[in-house]
């Protein structure tokens, strides 16, 4: 029988009712200093639901978008039209370039993810960085999901900064635990993708994701065959990052 995250998870804890009426008072300056140019770029996990919801249950204009890579598990491909039966919102969708794919697919295979990081980055950029420089076109801030608690790499994310083209990033949940994300999920009965049930806490495109054991680390389950210093699609890494990257064993 499968866990319940909500059950799992959820609880609430010190200080959560300052850090939810931050997040809230965040998205609220955020979309009156970008009227009609922001954008929610969601995965459409955990975090990105609750900031879904907080966007539709205040009605605050700013405009939600996420990546159909073409690689994502049925679970998280149901959850656009959830959100849009729900909140009464449109989902912006962007895809990747069908004839780029379809280059990429024929000159090194189905699953280039697991023969080097190189590749894997390829795919990456393919099936998401190209798509997001499209969703942010004209747009002058955006705003996402991460937080500090997800990963060393992202234990010094701020609530807003700029990134690598001047657009404003807001990251309202910042300072938010995952505890703190399931307890708002279970007081709002926010929907959410039944892949956190089976122990995926951290989801992307499904051969890039697994489900984690008891003890291992929040994204232990994303891109598990390389090393830590990896473990980014180029989404949410500055441009004066430079890391070495390497294999530590990909699925056979």
């Amino acid at each position: 029988m499968n866990a319940n995250a909500v059950a799992l998870y959820a609880r609430e804890t010190s200080g959560f009712e300052p850090r939810l009426a931050n997040a809230l008072a965040l998205l609220h300056r955020a979309a009156a200093g970008h009227a009609d140019a922001i954008v929610q770029a969601t995965s459409l996990g955990a975090e990105d639901m609750v900031i879904t919801d907080l966007i539709a249950r205040h009605h605050l204009p700013i405009a939600i978008g996420t990546l159909q890579t073409g690689m994502l598990h049925d679970e998280t491909v149901a959850l656009i039209a959830r959100i849009e039966d729900r909140y009464a919102l449109p989902v912006e969708v962007y895809e990747p370039v069908t004839e780029a794919v379809i280059r990429f697919v024929a000159k090194n295979g189905e699953r280039p993810m697991y023969d080097s990081v190189e590749l894997r980055k390829g795919c990456c950029a393919l099936r998401k960085l190209e798509p997001l420089s499209r969703m942010l076109k004209d747009r002058s801030a955006w705003v996402t999901g991460m937080r500090r608690e997800q990963s060393n790499r992202r234990g010094s994310v701020a609530f807003n900064e700029l990134d690598d083209k001047g657009r404003t990033k807001f990251n309202p949940l910042a300072d938010w635990s995952w505890a703190d994300v399931w307890h708002y999920i279970a007081s709002f009965e926010v929907p959410y993708n039944p892949l956190h049930d089976q122990f995926y806490p951290s989801i992307g495109c499904a051969p890039c994701t697994r489900a984690i054991a008891v003890g291992e680390d929040f994204r232990a389950g994303r891109w598990w065959w390389e090393i830590e210093d990896a473990k980014e699609c180029g989404l949410h890494v500055k441009p004066s990052e430079v890391t070495q990257v390497s294999m530590i064993g990909a699925p056979a």
